[in-house]
């Protein structure tokens, strides 16, 4: 429900500040529905990610001042709401010089493909990688900081009625190769690795049949890294690959690394800098938005949850 609140009082720590944008995403709705490992207190603001602009700030705030641009430092602060009153070690400062739409949108899926990129695998010019679920958000990031490293991708989506036009938006992104889930299966494949490398890194956000078909393109002592599971099934590994190839499944979720990283503010900083590069240099681009009026939330909530939607709802705060 929309409702009115009263802005509480500004203590000597907050900060009070006015919301800009803020996407909705699939660990949203978990939230909302209660199947989300990290879940608010109620009555609760939806909302995980997003960004604003401090009007305000406590005697005591010393790292923040009013303009500045905010977003989350974790997960859970509530941002579905106009305006908010927060702690300031709850929030991060962000360049005011980027796209609203990619500060909105900078703290949950950039974040997560910077770090499955780099801290699993030691990939070097011209590796690879493999991905399903590409064309989400953070299967699109994925594909522009792998391309701005001079990494190749193997980008897999769902078939469905407008694949030539995802296709399309995937390779201006900077995608290698895109497939479908079924074409993994096929001999064709083999076709792509005669100019591209076998991965040594795959990247699963779907589970089921999607990942043990990826898996076996995956090169012997290569690693995948579970950061999802779309399809609600469980990653199932043949026998053979764990004997015969080695291969290491290891799994990721951002929420854990910020709270394992809470009082390593350099690696968290080195990481933001990083993505705010990419951004002012155009190598990193915001997923494909919808932008929607706070007031019509309900029907952003029902676009987001539709199957191969490929554009985040973005709510207008």
């Amino acid at each position: 429900r929309l409702k009115d609140l009263e802005v509480p009082k500004l203590g000597d720590r907050d900060v009070h500040v006015k919301m800009l944008a803020a996407p909705i995403n699939p660990a949203d709705i978990n939230m909302i529905q209660g199947t989300y490992p990290l879940l608010s207190p109620l009555p609760a603001v939806g909302g995980n990610e997003g960004v604003g602009e401090v009007l305000e700030v406590g005697s005591g705030v010393t790292a923040l001042r009013p303009g500045d641009w905010v977003i989350p430092a974790d997960a859970g602060l509530g941002t579905w709401r106009t305006r908010g009153v927060f702690p300031e070690e709850l929030l991060l400062k962000v360049p005011g010089d980027i796209p609203v739409l990619c500060a909105a949108t900078l703290s949950v899926n950039p974040c997560t493909a910077f770090r499955v990129l780099a801290d699993f695998e030691r990939l070097a010019p011209g590796d690879s990688v493999i991905q399903n679920a590409a064309n989400s958000g953070v299967g699109q990031a994925v594909i522009q900081i792998a391309r701005a490293s001079g990494i190749r991708t193997i980008n897999v989506v769902r078939d469905r009625p407008d694949l030539p036009k995802l296709v399309e938006r995937l390779m201006a992104l900077g995608a290698d190769h895109v497939v479908t889930e079924e074409m993994l299966r096929k001999p064709e494949m083999k076709d792509i690795f005669k100019s591209t490398p076998r991965p040594r890194l795959a990247l699963n956000c779907v589970g089921g049949k999607s990942t043990t078909e990826m898996l076996r393109h995956l090169q012997p002592k290569g690693t995948m890294v579970t950061y999802g599971g779309m399809a609600k099934q469980p990653v199932t590994v043949p026998v053979s690959a764990f004997i015969f190839r080695d291969v290491r499944l290891r799994g990721f979720w951002m929420t854990q690394w910020r709270k394992e990283h809470a009082r390593d503010q350099q690696s968290v900083a080195a990481m933001m800098d990083a993505l705010c590069q990419l951004i002012r240099r155009g190598q990193l681009t915001a997923p494909a938005c919808t932008q929607v009026p706070l007031q019509d939330y309900r029907t952003a909530l029902e676009a987001s949850m539709k199957p191969f939607v490929s554009s985040k709802q973005i709510l207008l705060l």
